[in-house]
């Protein structure tokens, strides 16, 4: 994963570097903040022969906290570029009222498990904005996003540990809408969505911005991320709330 990090920057310094350009607009978005819940998280590996079970409803999930750094350029007001990263695990602990086969492994039914939960994130977006005035910001875009994923099952009661990784690419469509009612505070709705026979994936943030500054600014609100696969190998469908927070910082 560092490479592919290494490769988006690299994406972002050569529009920087390659010359001046008219109205250009450098943009780093700092988000944190807490994983409110997981309303279900189903997972069933391998798809044919595993066992279903729903982590959300038969574990217990620990507090999450999270953070993503997305870096954006701006080009004429009107194209944007910008990577993402947006690393996430979430643990699960307790003990399945039934035997589990997971990954080709038997979790006997009443012992301790505990479960981690990682879905890991890079992007790289495009997103133009047909408008673009000093109310209202509305684009449309493209999203490249790298799925990293790794589910871990854990007992040592049986000394039983395996863990199943998913690394895949998954094309999104980017969607951006902002209004600003005043100079300083604004409204926010943005993200990236699709859907697909195999599965689907939504990553929304919904909130409120604030401007200190021409440099700096506030955002807070409410962030969902939806979707999953069902493929030969895997099963798996999640949602996940965050109560999120962050830092805007404009050059």
């Amino acid at each position: 994963m560092k490479n592919t990090i290494q490769r988006l920057s690299f994406c972002l310094a050569f529009l920087l570097l390659s010359g001046p350009v008219v109205h250009a607009q450098l943009r780093l978005d700092l988000e944190s903040g807490l994983v409110l819940g997981t309303p279900y998280n189903e997972v069933r590996i391998p798809n044919t022969g595993g066992t279903l079970v729903d982590l959300s409803a038969e574990l217990s999930a620990q507090p999450t906290a999270f953070y993503r750094i997305r870096l954006g350029y701006t080009i004429n007001n009107r194209h944007t570029i910008s990577a993402l990263y947006a690393p996430l695990t979430v643990r699960y602990d307790g003990a399945f009222d039934r035997d589990v086969n997971y990954n080709g492994l038997i979790f006997p039914a009443g012992q301790a498990t505990r479960v981690n939960y990682t879905f890991n994130s890079y992007r790289l977006t495009y997103r133009y904005d047909f408008v673009a005035d000093e109310r209202w910001r509305v684009g449309l875009g493209f999203t490249g996003k790298i799925r990293d994923a790794n589910v871990q099952f854990a007992n040592e009661t049986s000394n039983r540990d395996t863990n199943f990784d998913n690394l895949g690419f998954v094309p999104l469509i980017n969607f951006y809408v902002s209004y600003r009612p005043t100079q300083r505070l604004g409204l926010l709705l943005e993200g990236d969505a699709l859907g697909a026979r195999q599965g689907r994936a939504e990553d929304i943030f919904a909130g409120a911005t604030y401007q200190l500054s021409d440099a700096f600014g506030l955002k807070a609100g409410y962030r969902v991320v939806e979707g999953g696969a069902n493929v030969d190998t895997i099963y798996n469908f999640t949602w996940i709330n965050y109560a999120s927070a962050g830092l805007l910082i404009t050059l």
